[in-house]
């Protein structure tokens, strides 16, 4: 006689939710176009709040983007942004 095997029940539905979409997205963005980047962050971040999950994504990009915009204006102040534009010097 065997035993049959047991139930688990049905499977899982997947998350709806879009916070890991719109967090990877807002990174790949604040580096190579930074207005979509903070669109993207900023949607991660409503949506986490929304379904009640971590929005470290949404955290990260925005601390790349503020990193960015230091790091611009350093090179803005000291002149050396010009010279990477292909300026005068």
């Amino acid at each position: 006689m065997t035993t049959p095997p047991p139930y688990y029940g049905p499977p899982a539905q997947p998350a709806n939710d879009k916070t890991t979409l719109w967090g990877v997205l807002g990174i790949v963005f604040a580096f190579c176009c930074w207005p979509l980047g903070v669109v993207f962050a900023v949607l991660s971040l409503m949506e986490a709040k929304k379904v009640n999950k971590q929005p470290t994504l949404a955290y990260v990009t925005f601390g790349i983007l503020a990193i960015a915009l230091v790091i611009n204006i350093i090179l803005a102040a000291t002149g050396a942004l010009g010279n990477l534009m292909g300026g005068k010097s």
